[in-house]
């Protein structure tokens, strides 16, 4: 196992890296990861406490909605702080195991969500908070290790890989919790037509409350081979040491952010279409029933497309991102984005850019009518377009960051990511409210990506 010298490291050269299986290693933390966000917080027990646990389906919505926005505070506020407090003490395994413990007991603890017991929904929103704040931070000190795995030529591949492989990961997981463990209660069958494995209960949604241990069990199978395989940066100071030194150099960081032009206006473009394409995956489940009276079958396979066309997405962009640099990647994401949306604008049921066609039947087979198929297309571009946006921004941070800094400007990144995040679902709801129309609401969207896109533009990448 190769370990990094720290006077080569300090001064941004490396000249020898770990061989493949540590990557391969590095890379199965985003497979090990992604099912808490499809799982838990996307396609099965979010749903499922809000019609099933909740009193009625809106209180269910506002109460995930706050344990979500506590839980983005306590990211965005303290992701800075650990990522320099973990810089000044030099080891990144310890901060990932520590928050994926937090993810592991939190995830599992969900397997006590029985439905219609309202005494269980404050622990309940308690642990899907922690299991949110673990998966972040673990998510900050892994991000961190990138620039020791391979050559700066090389990182777009990585990142690009890393975010496919978590794509996967999120889609299998998923076909296993639809296909073999959850049931509707009415039939007894899963998605697939089975019975439950293991004997799990559909009345009592057994197979929806699995998803939590099953989150905490998979993140601990998937990450082992990282912690053996991966090599650490070496342990640089105490932990006492290493508080003050990282509060300090975080000072530091912020009070230069204004000398640091281009870094400072990536972060800033960050935050603005990141909050775009939040609400964007946020809302277009959302918008498309509101437009085609999509239910769950034709939701969940809405976003199954999306999470692969994601996965190629993320693969070529890491590629391009190689070859022509990650700003590029972003830029062209953006453009993807904005024109996806200006198109999905612009249908309705009964119409294709402003051409008449046969709005969807009852009964009809599923995507049959062509204005839920060009939906379908258009919403496989946003999917393959947010896939490099996302790979591509963690990226240039590399780039642009001080080598010696890296975890803490991770942790400036996640802050960016977070501390903005309820502008976008606000003004859409807003927007929407106030214009009694879902197109104008989802509109506004336009105006976060043209901006990021604008900012974007201020960065000079090397």
């Amino acid at each position: 196992m190769t370990t990094i010298a720290e006077d080569a490291r300090m001064a941004g050269v490396q000249r020898t890296y770990p061989p493949r299986a540590a990557v391969i290693s590095w890379i199965f933390f985003d497979w090990a990861a992604q099912p808490y966000f499809t799982l838990i917080t996307t396609f099965v027990f979010a749903p499922y406490f809000a019609t099933s646990i909740a009193p009625d389906a809106a209180t269910g919505q506002s109460l995930w909605g706050f344990a979500m926005a506590a839980a983005g505070l306590a990211i965005a506020l303290l992701s800075p702080v650990l990522g320099a407090i973990a810089d000044a003490s030099g080891r990144r395994k310890p901060w990932i195991a520590g928050f994926g413990a937090v993810l592991v007991l939190a995830s599992c603890t969900l397997w006590i969500g029985k439905p219609g017991d309202p005494s269980i929904i404050p622990p309940l929103l308690t642990a899907v908070a922690l299991a949110s704040v673990g998966a972040e931070f673990a998510t900050v000190f892994n991000n961190a290790m990138m620039p020791t795995l391979v050559p700066p030529d090389r990182i777009g591949r990585l990142s690009g890989t890393g975010w496919a492989t978590g794509y996967i990961g999120g889609i299998v997981s998923l076909i296993i919790v639809l296909g073999f463990l959850a049931a509707n209660p009415e039939t007894g069958r899963t998605l697939l037509g089975f019975t439950p494995l293991f004997g799990l209960d559909p009345a009592t949604h057994q197979g929806d409350r699995a998803a939590g241990p099953l989150t905490g069990i998979w993140f601990i199978v998937f990450v082992t081979p990282m912690f053996l395989f991966t090599p650490d940066y070496p342990a640089k100071r105490p932990l006492g040491e290493a508080l003050r030194e990282g509060l300090l150099e975080l000072k530091q960081s912020i009070r230069s952010l204004p000398q640091q032009k281009s870094l400072a206006a990536f972060l800033l473009a960050n935050m603005i279409y990141t909050d775009g394409l939040v609400s964007l995956f946020a809302f277009g489940g959302i918008y498309a029933a509101g437009t085609f009276g999509w239910h769950t079958i034709q939701i969940g396979t809405f976003g199954i497309m999306l999470a692969i066309a994601g996965t190629f997405g993320a693969w070529l962009g890491g590629k391009l991102d190689d070859r022509l640099g990650p700003k590029r990647v972003i830029a062209g994401s953006l453009l993807i984005l904005l024109l996806a949306v200006a198109a999905i604008l612009l249908v309705d049921k009964d119409s294709v850019l402003f051409v008449e066609v046969a709005p969807p039947q009852a009964g009809a087979p599923l995507f049959s009518s062509a204005a839920e198929r060009a939906y379908l297309v258009l919403g496989c571009l946003i999917g393959a377009a947010g896939g490099p946006l996302q790979a591509a921004s963690r990226t240039l941070l590399i780039h642009l960051a001080p080598k010696d800094r890296i975890a803490q400007y991770f942790g400036l990144f996640a802050l960016t990511g977070k501390v903005t995040s309820f502008i976008g679902p606000l003004l859409i709801g807003v927007i929407t409210a106030a214009t009694a129309s879902q197109k104008a609401g989802m509109a506004v969207l336009v105006v976060f990506f043209v901006t990021g896109l604008g900012l974007l533009m201020r960065v000079r990448e090397n």
